[in-house]
């Protein structure tokens, strides 16, 4: 069975920095890209990032380009989310994604 399991949330102040790690198993790590989502409170889920199977490509919303960056660890079937000069709007459950499938999420609250 696909597993997704994201960690790494918690409180932080605007401006700081957080990362968040997806732990996959259950299928070929290498051979699918992995999108990071997340849900703030009464909002509809939206696009964060995504990065390729091979882990060479990537895309971002543009609500967090220049401040976010994912990567892949291919021996620790872990994609990261290291994400930098947070604001209050990041504030939101973060979900790591392969296809339609979804794992738990992991809460980022940024408030001072």
């Amino acid at each position: 069975d696909v597993q997704l399991q994201a960690s790494g949330g918690g409180l932080v102040q605007p401006g700081g920095s957080l990362r968040l790690s997806c732990v996959a198993s259950g299928f070929t790590f290498s051979n699918y890209a992995i999108s990071w989502l997340r849900q703030a409170p009464g909002k509809d889920v939206e696009f964060v990032a995504a990065v390729n199977g091979a882990g060479l490509g990537t895309t971002y919303a543009d609500a967090v380009k220049g401040r976010f960056t994912i990567s892949k660890d291919m021996p620790k079937r872990t994609v990261y989310l290291d994400m930098t000069n947070l604001r209050p709007e990041d504030t939101a459950e973060y979900y790591c994604q392969k296809g339609l499938e979804r794992g738990a999420g992991t809460l980022v609250t940024v408030s001072s």
